[in-house]
């Protein structure tokens, strides 16, 4: 058995932890609905995050959306958009709550580290050690034209920038009380003496979501928490085995990076009544707007006098490169290639428009009764193969309830889930290993 899969003797079958996913900009949070409330009243996060610690929940996650998206050259109005900035929500949310952890998603390549490495370690020295930061890159001009560097940065260079951003934050905890810092590398350079004292947990703790092989390299280098898309058991163990492998290549134990893949669980009385539910759900998040946005993204052109109930058009995409509705735009040979295999998988299934969309977007989750939903997540923790899940909830800020007031405590029957905070910083509370303590003679030799 691997130091990944030994348990805690209190948890014969391992423990699962629960995480929060708040998406940035999506159509996957049903925000039309009469029961969602506001994307940016202090009220809908106050009450989500106190939710969630309430059903001990190791970390409140804030995705990030850097630019509103654009359909067909005008603003894209059917999505969740235009939410307050992350670090500013988790510094007031910090202030009315204990022990969750608070997760803010930055940017490498629109932010500066001498900044943000401060800023971060401000959210993390005043929540007492529960901050950390989710990890993103980006390579594309149209994000880039929101700020005064403008522009595209190569694809392969993202990771070359993002390393480098790493390396200079860590050597900015690392140099209190009162070192200078100064770096100079390809992509990063500045000199500084603004450091502040480690927080109780060292350092803010690193998350990280790319699922290419340069992606994995990365988390398995850098990250102390992977965030995957990889949510079920078979492809959460390869995947798992696959960033471990990588993990031992970089000269790193496994017990230091924890698999949180984002995960959807719908619950009801009974398996009939969750069915129900997770079909509610799908065809609420994918609305008839939605579904024909959807496809315009690859056919680059109006599709509105399309039935959504009818079959996918049967044009190929007229343009160059789609629309930047998500700032990553195929080239026309790919769309074109695209569309017709889309075409084969909707006849071959006999999918409308609207029912192909909800096929390709929605996630299998954990869908049952409150009880078979707890016996499928036993599994994960007899394997070993995960720490916990991020969850992705369908409603703000109701999404949470019937996790927090039913699933949690069949967990809690089953051995499998935690009855209190037992760390106070997020750090301890994911299991993760100490960091060297800011100042020391060998975190100074190796900044």
């Amino acid at each position: 058995m691997t130091n990944s899969q030994q348990h805690d003797p209190r948890y014969p079958d391992g423990r699962i932890r629960f995480g929060v996913f708040f998406q940035g900009v999506n159509f996957h949070t049903i925000w039309t609905d009469e029961n969602s409330g506001s994307q940016h009243d202090f009220e809908s996060f106050r009450r989500f995050i106190q939710t969630a610690e309430r059903g001990l929940f190791s970390a409140f996650f804030l995705g990030e959306g850097l630019r509103l998206r654009e359909h067909l050259g005008r603003l894209h109005d059917l999505d969740i958009a235009g939410r307050p900035d992350a670090q500013t929500q988790l510094a007031a949310l910090a202030a009315v709550t204990e022990r969750i952890g608070l997760v803010a998603t930055q940017n490498t390549t629109y932010n500066d580290p001498a900044d943000l490495a401060y800023r971060l370690a401000s959210l993390d020295l005043l929540s007492d050690g529960r901050a950390a930061w989710n990890i993103v890159t980006t390579d594309n001009a149209w994000t880039g034209a929101n700020f005064r560097r403008g522009g595209y940065l190569a694809h392969e260079h993202r990771y070359e920038r993002a390393a480098e951003f790493i390396d200079a934050a860590k050597a900015l905890w690392r140099a209190w009380p009162d070192q200078h810092v100064d770096v100079a590398g390809r992509h990063v350079t500045f000199s500084t003496d603004r450091v502040l004292p480690p927080s109780s947990q060292g350092r803010p703790v690193l998350f990280q979501a790319g699922d290419s092989s340069e992606g994995r390299d990365f988390a398995a280098q850098h990250a102390d928490v992977i965030f995957s898309a990889h949510p079920g058991l078979d492809d959460a163990t390869t995947f798992a085995a696959d960033v471990r492998a990588r993990l031992l290549r970089f000269g790193r134990a496994e017990n230091e990076l924890a698999f949180f893949p984002g995960q959807v669980i719908i619950l009801g009385d009974s398996a009939t009544d969750a069915a129900e539910k997770a079909d509610w759900v799908r065809h609420s998040q994918v609305t008839p707007q939605t579904a024909l946005a959807y496809l315009e993204q690859i056919w680059g052109t109006d599709l509105s006098a399309y039935d959504p109930d009818g079959p996918l058009p049967d044009i190929d995409p007229v343009q160059d490169e789609t629309n930047e509705t998500r700032g990553s735009p195929f080239r026309a040979q790919k769309a074109r290639e695209l569309a017709a295999s889309w075409r084969a998988i909707s006849v071959e299934k006999k999918l409308s428009i609207r029912e192909f969309v909800i096929h390709l977007t929605s996630s299998r989750g954990l869908i049952g009764s409150y009880s078979e939903v707890a016996d499928q997540i036993r599994e994960y923790t007899r394997r070993g193969v995960v720490q916990g899940f991020n969850i992705s909830p369908y409603l703000v800020p109701s999404g949470l309830d019937d996790i927090v007031n039913g699933l949690v405590p069949e967990l809690q029957e089953r051995g499998i889930y935690p009855t209190e905070y037992e760390s106070t910083t997020l750090r301890e509370e994911l299991g993760l290993p100490a960091v060297e303590a800011a100042g020391s003679v060998a975190a100074l030799e190796s900044a």
